[in-house]
């Protein structure tokens, strides 16, 4: 856990007069002040285009075994990804309810429905696995990078790897993701989950034989246990969401496909054709992943906004006081509690804050309410169905185009955005039991 003891939170309100609103629940928008060019920022960065490229590649040789062990990835030879669509209906009523045009196109990024684990955790958590399932067995010399890798499905290699353990803290996600793939593969395989993880979640990692262990604490504790635990075993390797770069990257490789698909759709990106995108964000991994990915591919020409609950803006606290990981949102007195469970995390990532500060335009927050309204709304309007967490990014075209002209302008972009595109990235909710579904639109009734 970080030192946050020395902290003068009255002078931090003082000096950051949104800290008020934001201790008041309210939602807020903010613009990061340390916004950079892409050539001057990626000059800071931790991690660059090779690294992303390396990852790419990795998922290409598993792409074989992963064809062969998860039937539902035979129609994309084994590549996890999840379509893009344009939403329009849903246009209209956020044009209609919030009276703000929304200009430009309007697109759904599905990674509710990738396959395997349903959510974008999906990406970074299972790309981290296969990294680590790789090393072990080229290491021990039972593979080559030459090889087909769809091979792993034996029992040779279910035994080598049941000689290992994999462990991680989670509010729900990111320990599907890690724990069927852990476990398909043959790892014993341990989920620390927080209190606020819902029990569906737990119940389907029992079921694929995960170790689940249960705190009355938040996410932080999950990790901090985890960590804990994995240290005393030299044959466990501990996924820290806190800190890994490896989650980072495999989140990243979804921009290039991302990319193929706009091109297929003939969306064009460029100075003239802006690109809006909006993103969940918990700890920080997967939304700074896929935004570090975008940046590198489209540079200035993409403007990344994430979006956290009113009762856990972490990665906002972090980056508007400079103090990124040395901070957390019950310092400040907000109760880190929220039905999007996926994003009720108190403290950000120190290593996606500081490597993403240069790139995000902004972040801003939305309530557990406004939540339920949107994603009834979603149900409604295109028969789509995503649990809470994953609606954040769906307010943002609104936020933004109703109260930041001054970023739209400053960035030359106000003339042009007719022509732009708007992507909600939706983070989850394929894999969520029909009767919880039906209780989640129950709420957005009222």
């Amino acid at each position: 856990m970080k030192d946050s003891k020395n902290i003068d939170i009255q002078q931090l309100k003082s000096q950051y007069p949104l800290l008020k609103k934001l201790t008041s629940l309210e939602e807020v928008f903010w613009l990061n002040s340390n916004f950079e060019s892409f050539q001057s920022g990626i000059e800071k960065s931790p991690v660059t285009q090779e690294d992303v490229t390396d990852a790419e590649q990795r998922l290409k040789r598993f792409a074989p075994y992963i064809a062969k062990v998860f039937p539902e990835t035979e129609n994309t030879n084994g590549i996890i990804e999840s379509p893009l669509v344009k939403i329009p209906s849903m246009k209209n009523y956020l044009e209609q309810a919030y009276q703000q045009p929304i200009s430009g196109e309007l697109m759904l990024k599905c990674d509710s429905h990738l396959p395997i684990s349903g959510s974008i955790k999906a990406r970074g958590g299972i790309y981290e696995v296969l990294k680590h399932a790789e090393e072990l067995a080229l290491e021990h010399q039972m593979l080559t990078l030459q090889d087909d890798y769809s091979v792993m499905d034996s029992d040779r290699f279910r035994s080598f790897f049941s000689q290992y353990s994999i462990a991680v803290g989670s509010t729900g996600n990111l320990g599907l993701s890690i724990g069927i793939m852990s476990a398909k593969l043959g790892f014993n395989v341990t989920v620390h989950m927080s209190a606020d993880a819902k029990q569906w979640k737990k119940d389907l990692l029992r079921s694929k034989n995960v170790n689940v262990i249960e705190y009355e604490a938040d996410y932080s504790k999950a990790v901090e246990e985890g960590r804990k635990q994995a240290n005393k075993d030299p044959k466990c390797y501990f996924v820290d969401d806190e800190n890994s770069s490896n989650l980072f990257l495999g989140y990243a490789v979804a921009a290039s496909r991302l990319k193929r698909q706009l091109e297929d759709l003939e969306i064009t990106i460029d100075k003239n054709h802006p690109l809006f995108v909006y993103l969940p964000c918990g700890v920080g991994g997967g939304p700074g992943g896929v935004s570090f990915g975008l940046k590198l591919l489209f540079q200035d020409h993409v403007h990344c906004f994430f979006a956290e609950p009113t009762h856990s803006p972490c990665m906002l606290l972090g980056l508007m006081t400079g103090l990124h990981d040395q901070i957390s949102v019950q310092d400040v007195g907000i109760d880190n509690v929220t039905d999007a469970d996926g994003l009720a995390v108190g403290r950000p990532s120190g290593f996606v804050s500081k490597a993403i500060e240069p790139f995000l335009s902004g972040i801003y927050t939305v309530s557990d309410a406004h939540l339920y309204q949107l994603l009834k709304a979603l149900v409604d309007t295109e028969d789509i169905r995503l649990e809470p967490s994953a609606l954040a990014g769906m307010i943002g075209p609104i936020k933004l185009l109703c109260n930041q002209t001054d970023y739209l302008t400053k960035h030359h972009i106000i003339e042009k955005i007719d022509q732009g595109t708007h992507i909600i990235w939706d983070t989850g909710g394929s894999m969520v039991p029909e009767e919880m579904m039906n209780e989640y639109y129950r709420k957005g009734l009222k």
